[in-house]
């Protein structure tokens, strides 16, 4: 079984998902951070491949993503990094990036090294779903990775049945129309787009993100979804001069805690 599959057949709420980006801050600091992650308790990893032309992510992301290209990470380079994660390593990995580097890779090719390494989906943003179904899902599919689609609060009924009969792992919400980034707090517009999906009968379980960046962004969304997902809060945090352990171990402790 996948380990996205599994992880939502043994937990159903609070799921904590923690995005980061690859050979940030430093070039062989994405291994640890990992390690890091699983040790303080997170439920499910999303390893950012840095892009030159990153359009989904705000100012904080698009400088993690600057910084770890220019300490020479790439696509290669974190297969390689990522090789013997499964030895020490047992929850979901999810390899989060854009289409262009996966197509210069070779799309084939591509998913075949995260079969070999561990990786259990994607979340490609600017991958079409029309695309990914006539042209990749049988990729995907014969090398067991799931292909992570994102909604938003103007995605329409029609289409999020579309998404929902095409996922096999989790629905990615965005809280709302905007790039990544931390927000002050949750709207009354996103707690009405969050009732709407709740609603909606979906069959995937759901994870928000966008804006989530504090122990009340984290409980509001878990009260409408699965779990969230938490981004350029965490990335900012690994930014600091702190230890990397301190890094992780602090802003995991004020997301988790619950109030």
């Amino acid at each position: 079984m996948n380990r996205i599959n599994k992880l939502f057949q043994n937990k159903h709420e609070r799921i904590l998902s923690v995005y980061f980006t690859a050979g940030y801050p430093k070039l062989d600091d994405t291994v640890p951070v990992i390690q890091e992650l699983v040790k303080n308790g997170v439920d499910l990893i999303e390893i950012g491949m840095p892009f030159s032309d990153p359009v989904a992510d705000g100012p904080v992301i698009q400088g993690s993503s600057l910084v770890a290209l220019q300490n020479g990470m790439s696509v290669h380079k974190l297969f390689d990094q990522l090789k013997d994660i499964r030895q020490s390593v047992d929850i979901p990995l999810i390899l989060m990036g854009y289409i262009n580097p996966v197509i210069q890779f070779g799309v084939d090719a591509f998913c075949q090294k995260c079969r070999e390494v561990g990786i259990d989906g994607l979340i490609i943003p600017d991958l079409p779903l029309a695309v990914y179904e006539e042209e990749y899902k049988a990729i995907f599919e014969v090398n067991n990775l799931h292909n992570i689609f994102l909604i938003t609060p103007q995605t329409s009924d029609d289409r999020l049945r579309r998404i929902d009969e095409a996922s096999s792992g989790f629905i990615y919400m965005v809280s709302s129309n905007s790039t990544t980034g931390a927000k002050e707090g949750v709207t009354d517009f996103q707690n009405v787009y969050f009732e709407r999906i709740s609603k909606f009968g979906l069959k995937n379980p759901r994870l928000i993100g966008f804006g989530i960046s504090s122990a009340e962004t984290f409980r509001n969304a878990c009260n409408y979804a699965h779990g969230a997902i938490i981004g350029s809060a965490f990335v900012k945090a690994l930014g600091t001069d702190l230890p990397l352990n301190e890094k992780v171990s602090q802003f995991v402790k004020t997301i988790a805690t619950e109030v």
